[in-house]
């Protein structure tokens, strides 16, 4: 089974993979509503925006596993993101992102190396992975925003080629 396959559910109960999301690229995000980096919400729903009829889905992952920062209902974050940033892009349910019980969507994301080679636990929220169609990951640790230019590249990379223009 590939990544595209790992079974998923979303924030309202259903049972979804990466790939029900088109065949394009994947940028996988553990999100909180209270943390320092909340406001990358922002910046991922533009992304969601300005790619998505060029093939990218963002995919945000709420996880309290840091300090607590995403302590509501499946309703509250909903709300929150909605109100708040406008977010449009599929949320899933809680997930764990580390430790045994960690899904494994999760445990197979943590094979993967950053731009230093470093791979293993996701060390706070907002860790950011783009998963091209062929699956290959590139992964963004917290701190780097997602309109980061290499971000951007990394998106442009994965996304299907533009047809040229007549």
């Amino acid at each position: 089974m590939g990544i595209r396959d790992i079974p998923l559910t979303t924030i309202d109960g259903e049972s979804k993979t990466l790939a029900d999301f088109g065949d394009g690229a994947v940028m996988v995000v553990n999100v909180a509503s209270r943390c320092g980096l909340t406001p990358q919400y922002e910046k991922l729903e533009q992304l969601q925006r300005e790619y998505a009829d060029r093939g990218l889905t963002v995919v945000g992952f709420p996880c309290n596993q840091f300090m607590g920062q995403e302590p509501g209902s499946a309703e509250d974050i909903k709300e929150f993101c909605s109100t708040t940033y406008g977010v449009s892009f599929p949320l899933m349910e809680k997930t764990r992102v580390n430790g045994p019980k960690k899904h494994p969507l999760y445990a197979t994301l943590h094979k993967v190396p950053d731009a230093d080679g470093k791979t293993g636990r996701i060390s706070w929220n907002f860790e950011k992975f783009v998963i091209a169609p062929d699956g290959t990951i590139a992964r963004f640790r917290p701190s780097t925003q997602p309109d980061d230019p290499a971000v951007i590249a990394a998106i442009e990379a994965a996304l299907p080629a533009q047809p040229a223009e007549r």
